[in-house]
């Protein structure tokens, strides 16, 4: 696959193996996520499916997610 780096095209990933974890009833526009094989995760817009692609270690997805269960991102709801 080549290196793989934050904001690459997320096209260069492949089309196989994103998912919608977060969707909803938004229309359709939506965060899709995908599990690289070193661990690390690729996140991108699904409105934007070529667009760039942010990389995030596992260790930053953990602390995202714990923070998000955890309320720090509900400043965001506001």
């Amino acid at each position: 696959m080549g290196r793989i780096y934050n904001g690459m095209p997320a096209k260069h990933l492949g089309q196989e193996g994103w998912r919608k974890p977060w969707s909803g009833g938004n229309g359709g526009s939506c965060v899709e996520v995908m599990r690289l094989r070193d661990g690390r995760v690729a996140l991108r817009q699904s409105t934007d499916p070529d667009g760039p692609a942010l990389i995030c270690s596992s260790l930053e997805m953990i602390r995202f997610i714990e923070g998000v269960k955890a309320g720090a991102a509900d400043f965001l709801l506001v």
